[in-house]
């Protein structure tokens, strides 16, 4: 196998007493044929030795992989082993971590999924977060869709796990969004309060449905342009998928989200190849203290293009 970067990286206490290949499997998102294989020609190490893939890992042991060129072969949950290009910590102590997501990334590892995510840019870069939670989700409270950027916290403490993982049950998060949509919604301030689950006949979508989860939307247009609105929105709840799917019932889908129906024309002009959705704003109870924090995330630059062209 080609050898590609070397990494290092410190043991997660959630691969405490993991075979190697079951461990790095998880942390890296490599299948365990190919972390297998890396220990077997010698580029694992754990503390300096070389390690086999049935050792065990202790936390708080140092790691040096030489990891697989190209990038990684799958088995299911993978993605890029790199550092992830565009992944910006915004804020960081000992028990959060606030990073700035780029389009293109995945809050964490699922089947199917082959890209990079937040877990695995974490990992790369020596972030040790919280080991609650299933292990491909390690840290995470909430997500954001690969095709929308912006502002994720992580928790690193097990403690700011559950206190986090709270507040979002509980809606004490403020959870701002930015989207730009098609036409002019009617009236320009609202609220969308309409059931949410998977659609009927494409359950790799999801629609208004009778029945459905409580999903509520509150939505204030900040510019209005000659083919499109942008809006600043509000969520009450969070739903997979809840802005594209309210926007899309109310027949003003986010601009560029074929998925549930957008213009292609329009985003062709628009130089766009996914939706204008940006998680703009997240404020909440910092876990540790109790003390209300706020991050905001800037326009990245394809959307913030788009934004110039609509008002040509």
């Amino acid at each position: 196998m080609p050898v590609g970067e070397l990494r290092s990286l410190p043991v997660p206490d959630g691969l405490d007493g993991m075979r190697v290949d079951a461990g790095l499997s998880r942390l890296l998102g490599l299948s365990r044929t190919v972390v297998a294989t890396l220990a077997e020609e010698g580029r694992v190490a754990v503390d300096g030795r070389a390690a086999g893939k049935s050792d065990r890992l202790a936390a708080g042991g140092w790691l040096e992989i030489e990891l697989p060129d190209p990038e990684r072969e799958s088995d299911g949950i993978t993605g890029p082993v790199e550092v992830v290009a565009g992944l910006t910590i915004l804020h960081e102590d000992d028990d959060i971590v606030v990073v700035d997501k780029p389009v293109g990334v995945a809050a964490h590892p699922s089947p199917g999924w082959t890209g990079p995510t937040v877990v695995g840019g974490l990992a790369a870069l020596g972030v040790r977060v919280a080991t609650s939670g299933a292990a491909e989700r390690q840290g995470i409270v909430h997500r954001l869709d690969a095709g929308t950027t912006g502002v994720m916290v992580v928790a690193k403490s097990e403690s700011a796990y559950s206190e986090l993982k709270r507040a979002f049950k509980e809606r004490t998060v403020d959870k701002r969004y930015h989207a730009v949509v098609q036409g002019h919604p009617d009236p320009s301030r609202g609220t969308i309060d309409a059931p949410i689950d998977r659609h009927p006949r494409h359950d790799w979508r999801f629609a208004v449905v009778e029945g459905g989860r409580p999903s509520v939307t509150h939505y204030d247009t900040i510019e209005a342009f000659r083919a499109a609105s942008l809006l600043d929105i509000r969520l009450e709840t969070g739903r997979t998928h809840q802005i594209r799917v309210h926007f899309s019932a109310m027949r003003h889908p986010c601009v560029g989200d074929l998925t549930y129906g957008a213009d292609p024309t329009l985003a062709k002009r628009l130089h766009l190849d996914r939706q204008w959705l940006h998680a703009r704003e997240l404020g909440f109870a910092h876990p540790a203290d109790g003390r209300r924090v706020e991050f905001t995330s800037p326009y990245p630059a394809d959307l913030a293009r788009a934004l110039d062209l609509l008002q040509d």
